[in-house]
Order: C-alpha cells, then structure tokens, then sequence
C-alpha cells in the first residue's frame, strides 16, 4: 500500500512540476536590484554567502524554539524532553558550523583578494 502510495504521489508532482516552473517568474533587473552587476567580486561572494547563512541561521533559530516548545509541551515526558534536547543541541551545533563557515568564507575571500591585488 505504501508503495503505491508512493509511487501515485511522485506521479503527481511530476505532472505538476511544468505548471509550478511556469507559474514562477525571474525578475530580469534582479541583479542591478541588489547592485550585484555593479559590485566587484568580493562583495558580491559576501553578500550571497551572507544571505545563504543568514537564511540558515534563522532556520537554526526557529528550530530552537521548536525544540523550547516541545520540551516545555512535554509535561514530564522523559522521551519528549529527551527529543527537545537533542533537537536545541543540534540547532546549537548548526548556528556553531554557520559563524564558523561565514570566518571561513570571509578569512578565504580576503587572503584572495590579497593575493590577486
């Protein structure tokens, strides 16, 4: 049952995809709307590398208060309790790796900018 299921729900997304692709528009002045045509390189990996982590530490952040909600919903619920803690650990080592890629990107794009200059 489960794989017909399966299989029925991919069918469907797969008929869907074409109308989903066409209902969704590019802006073509995207670029000069964030001054990314204009910027030189560097800023340019910097301000993409900001957005990309920024979206992935508010995405870590919701995903603390999901685990806050669910421990202080738990109501002595050593097994919920118990899930709430791992998924605020996980969060906490998720906003850890994202401060330390965004050093990472920034200590790389300055020592390149030193060398090429």
């Amino acid at each position: 049952m489960n794989k017909k299921l399966s299989i029925g729900l991919l069918t469907i997304a797969a008929v869907a995809m074409p109308f989903i692709a066409s209902a969704v528009t590019v802006d073509p002045n995207l670029g000069s709307t964030l001054t990314l045509g204009t910027a030189d390189l560097e800023s340019t990996v910097i301000k993409i590398v900001q957005w990309a982590l920024g979206f992935l530490g508010l995405v870590a952040v919701i995903m603390i208060l999901i685990g806050g909600f669910q421990w202080m919903t738990a109501g002595g619920n050593e097994e919920k309790v118990a899930g709430a803690k791992k998924i605020i650990s996980a969060a906490v080592i998720g906003l850890i790796v994202i401060l330390l890629a965004w050093a990472i990107v920034i200590f790389v794009v300055t020592q390149t900018n030193k060398v090429t200059t």
